[in-house]
């Protein structure tokens, strides 16, 4: 039901307002069957009035009972119209002269020019950031960074979950470094698993990787800093550290790692991913690594450690993380350790940790302060109960032959491209790199599967300059039969192609 307007003031009443008047010079359109309650719509477009100038400071309002009866509504309606007017300053109430717009309302803004946003002209302009969109058709998602919750125990996560609702939430503010509980079950867990040792004291829980990263580079990185990251490498962390106003100079990786030598320049920071390299799936060898420990104390830099995928190895003996052999060296003191938990359990419990140096920490609990107070409460009793439990352990080990067993169905899938393509990077993690012949452009066969119904992703995004010819396939989200299915896929688009490049006949095979 509309309920009826009121009219506007003829034409003949320019003239000074009167004292009082039981209309007002614009249209009112109250609906009964609108979200918003009757008395906010008044309110609203009364206000609406004032700041576009149909209604100048110091013009009465009318009686709540005639504006009532106008309207077809209760006075209380009205009433309660107009006490949210006079509460925000847009009406005064004055003795003897009823409620009136106030009279130090300013006048309308003048007009917007078409096209300007309003938003100011020296804000700078960002690059957008690059998205995955999803996959075209369920169960043939190689994206990257898509994880599986297949192997979690669901029953040790509900009691979890009901646990932490049963804690104390009563009193101030927790700790801004995380709760001390979680911080000691994320230093132990951090020593079975990756053989790093560290105590409570060592750890801050974060929002994940990438939360992690922004308070170092908040803490820790001086105002236009250079720092050093793998080529390619994760384009996340690239765009944190340009968005911060740091130059980020990138450097050339091979199948050992990043390449470290004389000719790598000095920096105050360098980020790499020894345990994975993220994208091309390489481990960082121990020769590598004490070469990058020797720089980085010759120029006086940090080494932030994402240890990406670090928890899933098949068949390799795992590397001890690069933080554990600067202590061993004297050097732990350069080195910041990132994990998390976000691909262990499910990425939507967006936590991790850093393990650093107590100088180096005290910056990052200091800038966690100035930004967030701290992580949930409930979220960080619920991973207590989970690592202090075992739970998280058992997990691991379940999760490691789930996904095992996935990647053997994806690369016995794929054995049949001698010649025009080759695996890399299949180690550990969630991700293989299929390494295209080069006259087999990595885009084209992209394409040719986007329109089968496969999501895989190349590598331009990842590389700064020529990118290699190559896709990326993530197989965290996936069974052993959906891999081995998007695989024969992936192969046949890859003949297809090597086909139309005169490498070889095309056949199902």
């Amino acid at each position: 039901m509309v309920a009826p307007s009121i009219a506007p003031l003829s034409a003949d009443l320019r003239g000074p307002l009167p004292a009082r008047t039981d209309e007002l010079p614009f249209p009112l359109d109250l609906r009964r069957d609108h979200t918003e309650a009757l008395h906010a719509q008044l309110a609203r477009q009364i206000r609406e009035a004032v700041l576009s100038g149909l209604l100048p400071g110091g013009t009465p309002l009318p009686g709540t009972r005639t504006l009532a009866r106008t309207l077809g509504v209760t006075r209380g309606v009205v009433e309660t119209a107009y006490a949210e007017l006079l509460a925000d300053g847009t009406a005064q109430s004055l003795v003897g002269r009823g409620t009136r717009v106030r009279d130090e309302t300013p006048a309308p803004a003048p007009e917007v020019p078409v096209g300007a946003s309003g938003v100011p002209a020296w804000l700078p302009v960002m690059p957008p950031l690059p998205v995955d969109g999803p996959g075209a058709r369920p169960g043939l998602d190689f994206r990257v960074g898509v994880t599986g919750t297949a192997t979690l125990d669901r029953r040790a996560w509900r009691q979890a979950w009901a646990d932490a609702a049963r804690e104390d939430v009563s009193g101030d503010y927790a700790d801004p470094a995380g709760e001390q509980r979680l911080r000691a079950a994320l230093a132990a867990f951090a020593g079975r698993q990756r053989g790093l040792g560290a105590q409570a004291e060592d750890v801050l829980v974060t929002g994940g990787t990438l939360h992690a990263l922004n308070l170092i580079v908040r803490a820790l990185l001086p105002p236009g800093s250079r720092v050093l990251m793998e080529n390619p490498g994760y384009r996340a962390a690239r765009q944190v550290l340009l968005d911060a106003g740091h130059e980020v100079v990138p450097v050339p990786v091979d199948a050992d790692g990043l390449i470290v030598n004389v000719d790598t320049p000095t920096a105050r920071l360098v980020y790499v991913t020894p345990s994975h390299q993220f994208p091309l799936g390489g481990r960082m060898c121990l020769p590598r690594r004490l070469a990058l420990l020797e720089w980085a104390a010759r120029h006086d830099a940090l080494i932030v450690e994402d240890d990406y995928d670090g928890e899933f190895r098949y068949g390799a003996p795992p590397l001890p993380p690069l933080a554990a052999l600067a202590a061993q060296t004297g050097a732990g003191g350069r080195v910041l350790y990132l994990g998390t938990l976000s691909k262990v359990l499910t990425p939507s419990v967006r936590t991790g940790f850093v393990v650093a140096a107590p100088l180096l920490l005290s910056r990052l609990v200091r800038a966690r302060t100035l930004l967030d107070f701290g992580p949930p409460v409930q979220v960080q009793a619920a991973l207590t109960h989970l690592l202090t439990g075992g739970h998280v352990d058992r997990h691991i080990r379940r999760s490691r032959r789930w996904h095992a067993q996935v990647r053997a169905a994806l690369t016995e899938s794929l054995n049949g491209l001698d010649g025009l393509a080759h695996l890399g990077g299949i180690e550990a993690g969630l991700h293989v790199c299929l390494h295209l012949h080069p006259a087999i452009p990595a885009r084209d066969v992209a394409a040719a599967l986007a329109a089968q119904g496969v999501q895989v992703t190349t590598l331009d995004t990842y590389t700064l300059g020529e990118a290699p010819n190559a896709l990326l396939l993530g197989h965290g989200g996936l069974s052993a039969a959906q891999a081995a299915a998007g695989g024969r896929v992936i192969a046949g688009a890859v003949r297809r192609c090597a086909t139309r490049a005169g490498l070889a006949p095309y056949s199902d095979a």
